[in-house]
């Protein structure tokens, strides 16, 4: 099973305060997820703000409609400078999301580093390379796009989402 992962660095005109309670607070991951993955937030107990332990549940359907349910734990958070989700139960083999959070003139770089692996040997590396790894570059390049939305956009910059 191979590993992969992903690197997105956006520049938020915004205080990392204010960055930091958006990013924070499980419910705007609906807002900034694309419909077609038809995401939703089906934990009873999650909470408003994310603290380490923490259990959030998912329904996603990223292709073809077909519902998967996904579980993540909230493993590490240093308020303000960072925080990782980590796949308890789900579609991956691996999932391990960093959110970096760091203050730069005039707002916040927000990088994200994903590392993940599709099971099943070499026909989930045959999966990642066709719909996978596709899906999960068009979501962060979404992402990027309606946190400008939202936020504001950096003048000058570019959508840097790499896949790796």
């Amino acid at each position: 099973m191979a590993k992969h992962s992903i690197k997105a660095v956006q520049f938020i005109p915004v205080s990392i305060t204010e960055a930091w309670q958006f990013f924070s607070a499980p419910a705007n991951l609906v807002r900034i997820t694309p419909g077609d993955f038809s995401f939703q937030i089906i934990s009873q107990h999650h909470g408003g703000q994310i603290y380490a332990g923490q259990i959030i549940e998912y329904k996603v359907r990223p292709l073809l409609g077909i519902p998967l349910y996904w579980m993540t734990e909230i493993t590490h958070v240093h308020p303000l400078k960072y925080f990782v989700d980590e796949q308890r139960y789900g579609p991956f083999g691996i999932w391990h999301h960093q959110h970096h959070f760091k203050e730069a003139d005039g707002g916040v770089e927000m990088t994200d580093i994903v590392h993940y692996s599709v099971p099943g040997w070499w026909l989930g590396e045959i999966v990642d390379k066709l719909v996978v790894r596709k899906k999960l570059e068009s979501l962060f390049r979404y992402r990027f796009g309606e946190v400008e939305k939202i936020f504001g956009k950096w003048k000058g910059q570019e959508i840097n989402v790499k896949m790796y």
